[in-house]
């Protein structure tokens, strides 16, 4: 008897573990129904949002290359090459004090004094550019897709590939956020429009040289508008007065200036 009495306590020592165990995996209330859902704005497959950069080539050189010429109000500050191909040089609008770098002509008739005349060079960039063109508008398996209907202001970009299978719009300021590794890349299959005095801002290190716009359609950076990233156009870039821009504008037609600034990322 006097054995009986003293399992007691172990007993119930035992019972009181096994049942505050099953307690614990029970959860009092069921999980809410948001984790489940999926937004627009989470990836479609996470396991592809790392993203290689753009191979670029030669036409990763300049901060401004067309194929049909490059207007220019000025004054313009531009920091980088600048070239235009198979044009004549005489479509190359820009003067020499405006740019900080090499003017890029495919004869003689480039701005003068300081134009060079390189026709190899620019054949090669301007392939290259089109290769890259190609390659951007190839990505396939998109983590986001027609991303706010076309229209982004107000959003923080993480890393991945984007593709928007109309025009796009940025009315307000946008951020794009990652790390100085991080690739972006934009596929837009109309139109790319940023509204006067929107700014495109970088942080968590996130670098412009990682940032691709891929645009089947006319670009345009309105009045005082800032804009991060390599633009891949297949039709024009137009900046308007007092755009600026931290990166690249590769043309497949026309470049327009207006009292602009244009600095290549290094």
């Amino acid at each position: 008897m006097h054995k009986d009495k003293s399992l007691i306590p172990a007993i119930a020592m035992l019972l009181a573990v096994a049942f505050g165990s099953c307690n614990k995996e029970v959860p009092s209330e069921p999980l809410p129904e948001a984790i489940t859902q999926v937004s627009e704005e989470t990836p479609s497959d996470p396991s592809v949002a790392r993203r290689a950069p753009v191979y670029l080539g030669v036409a990763g050189s300049f901060a401004v290359l067309s194929k049909t010429g490059i207007t220019d109000v000025p004054p313009s500050a531009i920091t980088g090459d600048i070239g235009a191909s198979p044009i004549t040089g005489a479509a190359i609008l820009v003067t020499c004090p405006e740019v900080t770098g090499a003017i890029y002509s495919v004869n003689a008739a480039g701005p003068l004094p300081c134009r060079l005349t390189n026709a190899s060079r620019l054949t090669t960039a301007v392939g290259d550019m089109q290769a890259a063109y190609t390659d951007a508008a190839g990505r396939s398996n998109p983590n986001f897709l027609n991303l706010g209907a076309g229209t982004i202001g107000g959003r923080t970009l993480t890393p991945g590939l984007y593709k928007w299978t109309t025009s796009l719009n940025i009315p307000t300021n946008i951020t794009i956020s990652g790390s100085s590794t991080d690739v972006w890349i934009f596929q837009v299959a109309g139109t790319l429009n940023v509204a006067s005095a929107v700014k495109i801002t970088l942080s968590g290190g996130a670098r412009a040289k990682n940032i691709f716009w891929q645009v089947a359609g006319a670009v345009t950076l309105n009045t005082t508008s800032h804009f991060e990233g390599v633009i891949l156009g297949k039709t024009g870039i137009n900046l308007k007065t007092g755009a600026s821009i931290n990166g690249r504008m590769l043309a497949q037609t026309a470049v327009t200036l207006q009292k602009n600034t244009v600095k290549r990322p290094l």
